[in-house]
């Protein structure tokens, strides 16, 4: 005769769908979202030729305003907390930078740190290069946008953050001006923010770079400066190999390091999973710290 903890065991396991099917109906779910966008877009557009059509534009963008709800709201029955060094399942990993940098959106702070779940960002960081003389713009009304070169991040290089297999690479979209001025702000927000998710994840995170780390964990790294990648699908790294250098690609106002660690290597079905960098911890919003350079690693990508 089985026992209780058995039988409920086996209850919820067949209640609960399986991680293919999960990852699936998530796939499905960001493509028809994107559909539903890209209509009411279209529609708000033709409306301007068609009677009528105004009003029927509102139909996908409920629709899309759902299914992305529904997508944030997956994970929400996890235990989500802001992230400490004593954090039960943070995965250790190195700094992916070396240098002095400032913290923004970050897990410490609270979870989603970015006000979302998709695209796996529930514990995502993302930090700026804060040198000691302070050498970076400001914010303000003018100039409208600023290159790139102005910025102490750009260019900077990225570090893989543990032993790893490089499993996609993506480094041909453009590094736009910075959006550090209240009208370009004001158009990332209504305008790019919008836009961008309708070319899928890709074009939100611009051009990056995903590292298996093993176990099931996987690191990614956003914005990446174009054309700058060493690495391609394939290559063996070493912790503290130089992988590329920090960008302003995708969806970002400003040259910075976008990081995180999820659980599948496609951002469209994964799940954020906490880290900690060693010696650092999760540096808390605006806390500036220090990132030691790693041992030096193998110069050659293991091709």
């Amino acid at each position: 005769m089985k026992s209780t903890k058995s039988t409920k065991s086996q209850t919820q396991s067949a209640q609960s769908p399986s991680p293919s099917r999960s990852q699936a109906l998530r796939k499905i779910s960001q493509w028809v979202a994107r559909v539903c966008l890209a209509a009411f877009l279209g529609m708000s557009v033709g409306s301007h030729f068609v009677d009528g059509l105004y009003w029927w534009a509102w139909i996908p963008l409920g629709l899309w305003l759902v299914i992305g709800f529904g997508v944030n709201r997956r994970a929400a029955a996890a235990d989500e907390r802001p992230v400490t060094g004593a954090t039960t399942g943070a995965v250790a990993v190195a700094a992916p930078v070396t240098g002095r940098w400032k913290a923004l959106n970050s897990p410490a702070d609270k979870v989603p740190s970015h006000g979302t779940r998709v695209y796996g960002q529930a514990y995502a960081i993302d930090i700026s290069a804060e040198p000691e003389d302070a050498s970076r713009p400001g914010f303000g009304w003018w100039p409208l946008a600023r290159r790139n070169e102005d910025f102490p991040a750009f260019g900077a290089d990225l570090l893989a953050v543990a032993d790893a297999t490089v499993v996609h690479t993506e480094d041909g979209q453009r590094d736009h001006l910075s959006r550090t001025s209240w009208l370009a702000l004001a158009y990332f927000f209504l305008i790019e923010a919008v836009v961008r998710p309708v070319g899928g994840a890709r074009r939100v995170i611009g051009n990056h770079v995903i590292l298996d780390l093993g176990e099931g964990t996987y690191a990614l790294y956003a914005h990446v400066r174009r054309g700058s990648l060493t690495v391609r699908p394939g290559d063996r790294v070493r912790a503290g190999q130089l992988l590329g250098q920090c960008g302003n690609s995708g969806n970002s106002t400003e040259p910075h390091v976008h990081f995180q660690l999820m659980d599948t290597a496609d951002p469209d079905t994964a799940d954020g999973v906490p880290f900690t960098w060693r010696d650092i911890g999760v540096p808390r919003n605006g806390e500036t710290f220090v990132a030691a350079a790693a041992p030096a690693a193998a110069e050659t990508s293991g091709r």
